[in-house]
């Protein structure tokens, strides 16, 4: 291994600490003076936004188990229009995008 290979893990990791030592600094600051996390309410958009992310997220880890066990050989990148996406990825992405489209398709039937 590579010196800027393990300091840039080790950059990462740090980061990820003070991230997370920050975040249980918020939360405990935030029941010490009473706020509620509810009382800061997201818009549609955003929860929309984080479905939308996780929905294509649960579609990559579950397309990436299924790939895994039959042992297929995927290329790395391919060429969408002007981009270079990797194909697990924007197959997952396009599923997440189509879904709430199906959805409705199958209720009103």
């Amino acid at each position: 291994m590579s010196w800027t290979f393990v300091l840039s893990l080790l950059f990462v990791l740090a980061l990820v600490g003070l991230s997370l030592r920050e975040r249980v600094r918020l939360r405990i600051l935030r029941s010490k003076k009473g706020w509620d996390e509810q009382s800061s309410q997201a818009s549609p958009f955003s929860e929309a936004l984080t479905n939308l992310i996780g929905m294509a997220g649960g579609i990559y880890l579950s397309l990436m188990v299924f790939f895994s066990f039959l042992e297929l050989d995927l290329p790395t990148r391919v060429q969408v229009l002007s981009l270079s996406v990797e194909p697990v990825a924007a197959v997952s992405f396009a599923l997440a995008l189509v879904q709430p489209f199906v959805l409705r398709l199958i209720k009103r039937s």
